[in-house]
């Protein structure tokens, strides 16, 4: 779609609502005079208020939005950026309303995390009523979303009130899995072809834990929360798993540590032995995740199991015992129907996990499912898998936790953590909510370090392991830099 941007650059903003209004469209910038299927985006400053105007041509329908924010608003320079491009992207919005788009279940938003908005009006004095009807009216979120998002926002809040000023996350990221599904975007090399890596990028892995061991102590840090992903990190075998806590153990102090989680979400790689060694490491989460309990689907999607190996799974981590166990389910997945999805979790809650985490199937351009001809539901059916996800998750005692959005994702939805009362994952609320720093080590993991005030700095290893492997030195040396930030 043509856009032209008419006293201003926000290009990010208006991309960005570009990509949730019209998601099959991409950014066209043209010279000349506005012709074609076109959003013309202006912004006006007067003597009292600063206006953004659009002007929104599609398929042969035009509309106009407006709207305007005090000048008075913007005299904070930090603040000035924001708010324009908050009215940008408004305008933007009441127009594609205006020409007969259908509402969307977010409204207007398009940040990966709403609770980063709904948590400052709970924490100022707003009563759940209030928020809510705020962001109806604010962002044109659907009603039954912002009841979602006050709730998780009070997880949010819990969580605040129980972080010190010192107190970090680690996550530990292994790069493998038995096999790629496709919807998966996630470069995490499949075991079958790269077997020979994994000693190798192990190997790497201790160098890193080491050099951001050196940098947590030297900061007086204190860890309150690991977690171990992927990828599938129990692709690897009991040896290398116990090898790993180990180094873990002895790096760190894990003194103060209130959670050990460990992904272990592909029931073809959970084995007696792997579990013994993970609670030997006090490991007391873990993930069993079958995604769907429909063996078509599961075939379809490319995993190499069954419905039976998933029960098989769950039987031994309750027999080997002091796990609480989370389990994703994934809405909207090719093949699957709003009857599946229903049956599928009927069953999950049958076998009573502490925690359920219902995802949106988010359509990443990475993912083979991308390049296959497979029947995905619409926006409509997967709108009526997560209705009844939350209703029959509400009813069975558990609540909304954390939540958070991606791109491409099916009907513009969310993905959601659900729990049981007392059993809440810190790490996941304090990773989507931007809570405290978050040490990242292995491939593709994602440090995130966050100082009081809001300020974020962001350093990505490397996905693919060879090149891991590779940039091990660079890896390990950038540690240093952790220690400048804390201070």
């Amino acid at each position: 779609m043509n856009l032209y941007l008419i006293g201003h650059d926000y290009r990010y903003a208006v991309e960005q609502m570009l990509l949730t209004l019209f998601p099959d469209e991409r950014p066209v910038y043209p010279d000349g005079r506005p012709t074609g299927d076109r959003v013309e985006l202006r912004l006006m400053s007067g003597a009292k208020v600063t206006t953004a105007t659009c002007v929104l041509v599609y398929q042969g329908r035009t509309a106009n939005g407006r709207t305007s924010v005090p000048n008075s608003e913007l005299a904070d320079p930090a603040e000035k950026d924001r708010r324009l491009q908050g009215a940008v992207k408004r305008a933007f919005y009441r127009a594609a309303m205006g020409i007969g788009l259908p509402h969307r279940p977010w409204g207007m938003l398009t940040g990966v995390r709403p609770g980063k908005l709904m948590t400052p009006l709970l924490a100022q004095g707003m009563d759940d009523t209030q928020a809510t009807r705020y962001f109806e009216r604010h962002y044109d979120v659907a009603p039954a979303r912002a009841a979602l998002v006050v709730r998780t926002a009070h997880a949010t809040l819990r969580a605040m009130d129980a972080l010190g000023e010192k107190d970090v996350c680690l996550y530990v990221g292994i790069p493998f899995c038995p096999t790629r599904c496709a919807y998966c975007s996630f470069v995490s090399q499949s075991v079958e072809k790269s077997m020979a890596l994994v000693p190798e990028f192990l190997q790497a892995l201790a160098r890193e834990i080491a050099a951001t061991a050196e940098a947590v102590q030297r900061a007086g840090l204190r860890i309150v929360s690991l977690y171990i992903g992927g990828g599938t990190p129990t692709t690897l075998s009991a040896r290398q798993l116990d090898a790993l806590c180990t180094q873990l153990e002895a790096a760190f102090d894990l003194s103060a540590l209130r959670e050990f989680t460990v992904e272990a979400g592909r029931p073809d790689t959970i084995t007696a032995d792997k579990l013994h060694v993970l609670r030997a490491h006090r490991v007391d989460r873990i993930s069993v995740n079958p995604q769907t309990l429909d063996d078509r689907v599961l075939e379809t999607i490319g995993r190499r199991h069954t419905a039976q190996d998933i029960y098989d799974a769950l039987r031994l981590v309750r027999a080997t015992g002091g796990f609480a166990v989370n389990m994703d389910l994934i809405a909207g997945l090719p093949g699957d129907t709003p009857d599946g999805f229903r049956a599928t979790l009927e069953q999950v809650l049958a076998l009573a996990p502490e925690n359920v985490t219902v995802h949106t199937l988010s359509r990443k351009r990475g993912a083979d499912l991308m390049t296959q001809d497979a029947p995905i539901p619409d926006g409509a059916a997967v709108g009526e898998m997560l209705d009844f996800a939350g209703s029959a998750l509400d009813a069975a005692g558990y609540a909304p936790y954390y939540l958070y959005r991606q791109k491409f994702m099916s009907g513009g939805f969310e993905n959601v953590g659900w729990t049981r009362p007392g059993q809440e994952n810190l790490y996941n609320i304090c990773i989507m909510e931007e809570l405290c720093s978050i040490l990242a080590m292995g491939g593709g993991a994602s440090t995130k370090l966050v100082r009081p005030g809001g300020k974020l700095e962001r350093h990505i290893d490397p996905k693919y392991p060879t090149e891991y492997i590779a940039n091990i030195d660079r890896i390990c040396a950038a540690k240093a830099e952790l220690e400048a930030f804390f201070q």
